[in-house]
């Protein structure tokens, strides 16, 4: 499915600069090189109505009940390749909901299929009904 790119200004994307968990040494404790990235998928205006109401329908954890993204990238040492991180996954976030869900065919299972099942349910029930031990006599 073609279309033109998604171009979300800056002005919609806010960045808060936070101090990274994990390994770091006793850098880790001083620079805050993790990033936060926000971005309100039900407010902004760049996205086009179906791509928005498909990304708020997803469940996924870091959109909040508000309709806005969070991303929190936190995987580089610098702070520059973390705010890269969190653009090119907010991207691919986007780009995620770009694509209309294909319509599911709906199918009728074959009589040789509904066989086979039924054959097999029938083997195990015999299998389980072997394995009883009847002692009421």
């Amino acid at each position: 499915m073609g279309g033109q790119a998604i171009d979300i200004p800056e002005s919609e994307i806010t960045e808060r600069f936070v101090r990274a968990a994990g390994p770091g040494g006793q850098n880790v404790n001083k620079v805050a090189t993790a990033v936060e990235l926000r971005f309100d998928i039900a407010g902004s205006p760049s996205l086009p109505e179906p791509v928005r109401e498909r990304l708020l329908s997803r469940r996924d954890r870091r959109v909040t009940a508000e309709g806005v993204l969070v991303i929190n990238a936190q995987r580089f040492r610098t702070q520059e390749r973390n705010r890269q991180d969190a653009r090119e996954r907010l991207a691919a976030f986007i780009e995620a909901g770009r694509q209309a869900p294909r319509k599911r065919v709906a199918t009728r299972p074959t009589r040789a299929s509904r066989e086979r099942r039924l054959e097999a349910k029938q083997q195990r029930s015999t299998l389980k009904r072997r394995r009883t031990v009847r002692d009421w006599d």
